[in-house]
This record gives structure tokens, sequence and C-alpha cells, in this order.
């Protein structure tokens, strides 16, 4: 996992969005899903990750700037 924490954001969820296909053709060995999953979780996490350190990033420009601060309403 640590090669996959420098990855960018886009290449986080290009990966992610080749291993979903790869689950989604449904010919893949119950091992070999299962790896494919816990990677998927693992870069699923990375993007989460830094999407939220730019929403901090974002608040904190926002707030120096004078301008009111915002939050994002996280859905569960």
């Amino acid at each position: 996992m640590a090669n996959n924490q420098k990855l960018t954001f886009e290449e986080a969820m290009n990966k992610l969005s080749q291993l979903v296909e790869k689950l989604e053709e449904g010919d893949v060995p119950l091992e070999e899903a299962i790896v494919f999953y816990k990677e998927g979780m693992e870069l699923s996490k990375i993007c989460h990750d830094k999407l939220k350190n730019v929403e901090e990033q974002l608040t904190q420009v926002i707030t120096e700037d004078g301008r009111k601060s915002f939050s994002v309403e996280e859905e569960e």
C-alpha cells in the first residue's frame, strides 16, 4: 500500500475503476476477487483521504480570505 499512497487522485480512481470492471465481469476466481476487493478498499480510502485533504485546504483558504467558513455534509 505504500506505493499506492504516492498515487494521484486520478490514478487511484482509474485503478479503482479497472478493478471494479474486472470484478463486474464475474469470471474472477474467489481468491483473486478477494485480493482485488482489498486493493479496491485501499484505493477508495486513498481517494477519500485526498478529497478530505482538499476540502480542508479549501476551507482554510476561504476562511483566510475573510469569507465565511463552509462545511460539506458527508453522506453515509
